[in-house]
């Protein structure tokens, strides 16, 4: 495996930046939404609620970009399958980094920053893998 092909690591990080923003409307929107209302949920039901929407609006993003491609289903088919396992651990990383840095579900002006550089450096690796390996990509 070639680690150091400048044209692969360039795409990575496009494929990367791409699914960094559909998780984190999902995500940051429900950290948000708890943050700003009573409630009695846990921290541990609210990251987990904050992941899957995370999830859900970065499979609806990536299937609109590319539905300009591609039929519908064959767009949410590859949006779902070739980037599932970068947005999962994309949100893992950014909802630990949330908990270590806030001590829970919190949105700050300073951890904001840090939970987005995690949630993109933490896939990356894997996503120019996986472009360098099949030649896949979602975008």
């Amino acid at each position: 495996m070639n680690w150091k092909c400048k044209h692969t690591w360039k795409k990575a990080r496009i494929n990367t930046l791409w699914c960094l923003i559909g998780c984190s409307i999902g995500d940051f929107g429900t950290i948000f939404y708890f943050q700003n209302i009573e409630h009695d949920w846990s921290v541990a039901a609210i990251m987990t609620l904050a992941i899957i929407n995370g999830l859900l609006t970065s499979i609806i993003l990536e299937t609109i970009i590319l539905i300009k491609q591609m039929s519908f289903i064959i767009a949410f088919k590859t949006a779902l399958g070739m980037s599932f396992i970068s947005m999962l651990a994309m949100e893992i990383a950014m909802n630990l980094t949330d908990i270590l840095l806030t001590g829970g579900a919190f949105l700050t002006w300073w951890a904001i920053p840090i939970m987005l550089l995690s949630g993109f450096i933490t896939p990356l690796p894997y996503n120019y893998w996986r472009l360098k390996k099949y030649n896949i990509s979602c975008h």
